[in-house]
């Protein structure tokens, strides 16, 4: 269960950082599209980590 819970948290903050990214941008707020940049990449390391976890 943990896998999924690994998931989805990294689902959520991929989807997240790309809204933040692209209202930014819409907005020209470097700010917000800096948010979102790093929720996407805070969701991308979930991900890796949570594929290094189910190797094991």
């Amino acid at each position: 269960m943990s896998g999924l819970s690994d998931k989805v948290k990294s689902t959520v903050n991929k989807v997240k950082g790309e809204t933040k990214d692209q209202v930014g941008n819409a907005k020209n707020d470097p700010h917000l599209q800096a948010e979102g940049k790093v929720d996407k990449l805070k969701g991308n390391l979930q991900d890796d980590i949570s594929k290094l976890k189910n190797k094991h």
